[in-house]
């Protein structure tokens, strides 16, 4: 079999990507400026440090909710060619099923689903661990306001 199709389609997608990157770099207008390169937060002044804990939990959420969508789409093929594939195409997706639920009640179950959590759930030592990283950077600004009042 000859993969020389493949190839000229493989090298024209590469080529037209490209040249899409190599006309943007010759027309898009270059005019930088400290606000331009400004961290942009909706319109608002940045304030503080960029370089801040960002909550897992949005991270958690998004990555069942794309292990869930993902398997669901698994589901409409075996749904189109059900009456074909006959009982035991049937008991294999009850069991897929099966797992999933049983993935859905264990992060149901630890608590990940929810927005706020209660001190006594899996995510306790990371919300303590935050408490005191909150406490030793109030701290810290507190003894340099110190050290600035002093100086002047």
């Amino acid at each position: 079999m000859s993969f020389t199709s493949v190839l000229i389609f493989f090298v024209a997608g590469a080529g037209l990507v490209f040249a899409a990157l190599l006309m943007n770099r010759w027309l898009a207008p270059h005019n930088p400026n400290p606000i331009k390169d400004s961290t942009y937060e909706c319109g608002e002044e940045p304030v503080g440090t960029p370089w801040i804990r960002f909550n897992t939990r949005f991270y958690v959420i998004a990555l069942i909710f794309l292990v869930f969508d993902v398997e669901v789409l698994f589901l409409f093929p075996w749904a189109v060619n059900l009456k074909d594939l006959g009982l035991f195409a049937w008991i294999e997706m009850a069991v897929f099923i099966a797992i999933l639920a049983v993935g859905l009640a264990y992060v149901w179950g630890k608590g990940d689903l929810e927005w706020v959590r209660p001190r006594g759930s899996s995510a306790g030592k990371i919300s303590a661990d935050r408490s005191n990283y909150d406490a030793e950077m109030k701290a810290k600004q507190k003894a340099e306001n110190r050290k600035q009042k002093t100086e002047n």
